[in-house]
């Protein structure tokens, strides 16, 4: 035994439990290196399903599936193999005491309201999504992915007011943050005036613009006409030597399927950049790839989405900038 894991989730059906579970498993075996993975399950249905031999008809286990799929394309190889339930009591203790435990009462002043009216069920995973301030790229409107600008002055004032906004709206949990300087630097402010830890997270790292990098929209379209046009409607497309907006949503799942098995019913700020933060905020609304450019994200904005452990997400706020006049 290397590791094992259990964790409540709230009221949800066993399907949404045993895609958690899969989810779960497959996050462990990355946290111990694997490369190749077995599954042992009793869930016969999402045995065959992520096997690809039976399909994903409800819209909340095709999300669950996306999830497990994106963690399960990190490995060299993942296999699938059902077994009976009574082979699997082990794993079954796990979970009768994880629920147990959650079993003790909440006081109302930490628990998360339930967007109710929207019939989510369980406590949901609220992610608190704070873009980084101001760098001379952003400045001058130029494409800045991997490259790894400062912030600017009006860039740090605008990390220490969002630090004293968030500081005011407490209740955070964790900090999580791209390793990018202008990224990182955001989320320390906030984590000073919360007074958390900084993680930070590969997966959270902006678009790699490729031979984009640095260049303004026109420079970048003056230099591959047909291409970048090409790529404004098709997000498989990559810059030359950069990497596509599927790329990015691909680690982005990975990132978010992380952090709900790692922080379930939590709040969690993720501080990122301007596609990560739309490729989250694009999940949760379950929308199409035209939001990565009809949604505008300022400088230092802060958005919330919430997931739900039966599938199911929310988004309470977009762009909010009121802190920063």
């Amino acid at each position: 035994m290397l590791a094992e894991h259990g964790a409540a989730i709230g009221v949800a059906t066993n399907n949404v439990a045993e895609y958690r579970g899969l989810i779960a498993g497959l996050v462990e075996a990355r946290k111990l290196g694997a490369n190749e993975v077995g599954v042992s399950m009793d869930s016969k249905l999402v045995v065959e399903q992520m096997a690809g031999r039976w399909k994903v008809k409800h819209p909340a286990m095709a999300e669950l599936q996306q999830q497990a799929r994106a963690l399960a394309s990190t490995f060299d190889s993942v296999t699938y193999a059902w077994i009976p339930r009574e082979r699997n009591s082990h794993a079954d203790r796990l979970a009768n005491e994880a629920m147990d435990a959650a079993a003790e009462p909440v006081t109302e002043a930490v628990a998360v309201p339930p967007a109710v009216w929207t019939g989510n069920q369980g406590a949901p995973t609220r992610m608190l999504l704070l873009r980084h301030g101001q760098t001379e790229f952003s400045r001058e409107r130029r494409y800045s992915g991997r490259g790894n600008p400062e912030l600017t002055d009006t860039g740090r004032g605008q990390a220490e007011a969002a630090a004293r906004h968030l500081a005011q709206v407490g209740n955070i949990d964790v900090v999580i943050t791209s390793p990018l300087q202008r990224a990182h630097a955001t989320a320390a402010a906030a984590a000073a005036a919360l007074g958390l830890d900084v993680t930070v997270d590969d997966d959270l790292i902006e678009t790699d613009f490729g031979a984009w990098e640095g260049l303004t929209f026109g420079e970048a379209r003056e230099r591959d006409p047909d291409l970048h046009g090409q790529w404004l409607r098709d997000t498989s497309l990559r810059p030359p030597e950069g990497e596509s907006f599927d790329d990015v949503q691909e680690r982005v799942q990975r990132l978010r399927a992380r952090i709900l098995t790692e922080h379930p019913g939590k709040t969690v700020l993720v501080v990122s950049h301007v596609t990560p933060i739309k490729t989250l905020l694009r999940l949760a609304l379950a929308a199409g790839a035209s939001i990565l450019h009809r949604l505008h994200l300022d400088l230092a904005s802060l958005s919330i989405a919430e997931f739900y452990p039966d599938g199911n997400a929310s988004v309470r706020l977009v762009n909010q900038t009121s802190y920063l006049d």
